[in-house]
């Protein structure tokens, strides 16, 4: 058994202890680490100033390059798109922060609008799905598609065929199919109408809003470790993709238009999925001006028949789209691409 004694030297040692150290942290010590500790508060202080002399260094290019690229945006776009009409479709709406550089951009390549729709939460929505497979019964039987047609693909085409449809007579104008498929999608609540079509599209933009990217990433974040709350936009973006797919099939050029692309969004489905990466243009990161201005390159690029993967991701093919001289436009606008028709395509 330890005995009392024990306890009376355990004690004594640690009384000393404590003395040798006062002793020497108030004596011969105190300068030395006193001094290690000033010098090392010191230079920390110094490293931190000289990085942020760095940052703003850094920052202050950054924003002088961005300045010089929407500068010289107007030149690089110019008469790109002269004449051409491009028919816009938001996988949500699109506020004016997010939108309206894009229209500035064609505007400046000498496009316009032809018509801006925006799709709504029940395009995708998982408890709307009885409701889309009734009206894509509806609407197959108006344009002769197959009655086991994919209800994705059906709406898809009914989509792209209201806003690129053109009349048999009056080609400068949509056909009478156009306009009753779009007054269907919007009573049906698939779709909202920002601008009002007034005449056919040349080419289709799917503008992705940033939120729906942040959605992919939250999924793309969750990983291997799953929960309630974690974020499965699979489904969605398998919907949206449909959606590309028609537009690629019925217009004169598609262009996918969305924040840096992140695992699971739009971007980078159309990029990876074998129907659409050969046939259908993406542009990525159009929140700044590099990805605005590639917008009216790149569609003037499909609408020459040249499909790329704009932006600055590894899965990305060129940082900007080719300069390309497309022919006048004739009486009637572009025509569609090849095997496009009047709302007939499954």
């Amino acid at each position: 058994m330890i005995d009392f004694r024990y306890h009376i030297v355990s004690l004594i040692s640690v009384f000393l202890a404590l003395a040798v150290g006062i002793i020497l942290g108030a004596g011969p010590l105190q300068g030395t680490l006193g001094e290690q500790l000033s010098g090392q508060v010191d230079q920390l202080r110094t490293e931190r100033n000289d990085l942020r002399d760095q940052l703003n260094a850094g920052k202050a290019t950054l924003d002088d390059a961005d300045d010089f690229i929407e500068a010289s945006g107007p030149e690089l776009v110019a008469g790109s798109l002269e004449g051409r009409r491009v028919a816009v479709v938001g996988l949500g709406p699109l506020d004016d922060d997010w939108y309206d550089p894009i229209v500035a951009q064609l505007t400046s390549a000498g496009a316009s609008v032809s018509g801006h729709v925006d799709l709504t939460a029940d395009w995708t929505a998982e408890d709307a799905a009885k409701a889309r497979d009734d009206v894509a019964g509806q609407l197959g039987k108006e344009m002769d598609v197959a009655g086991d047609a994919d209800t994705s693909a059906v709406l898809s085409d009914a989509l792209v065929t209201s806003l690129v449809d053109r009349g048999t007579t009056e080609l400068e104008k949509r056909s009478a199919t156009a306009v009753a498929l779009q007054d269907s999608l919007v009573e049906a609540g698939l779709v909202t109408v920002t601008d009002e079509p007034t005449a056919p599209g040349d080419a289709v933009l799917v503008v992705v809003p940033p939120q729906s990217a942040d959605a992919a990433g939250a999924k793309a974040a969750a990983g291997s470790s799953p929960s309630p709350e974690a974020v499965d936009t699979s489904a969605q973006t398998d919907i949206e993709t449909e959606l590309v797919v028609s537009a690629q099939k019925l217009s004169g050029g598609s262009v996918v238009a969305g924040p840096t692309a992140t695992d699971g969004d739009l971007v980078s489905a159309v990029r990876d999925d074998k129907r659409t990466k050969s046939g259908t243009s993406t542009v990525s990161g159009i929140g700044a001006s590099a990805g605005q201005i590639s917008v009216p390159l790149a569609i003037a690029a499909e609408l020459d028949d040249q499909t790329g993967q704009y932006g600055f991701e590894d899965s990305a093919t060129a940082v900007i789209p080719p300069a390309v001289d497309l022919a006048p436009v004739t009486s009637g606008g572009s025509s569609a691409k090849p095997g496009a028709s009047s709302g007939t395509k499954g």
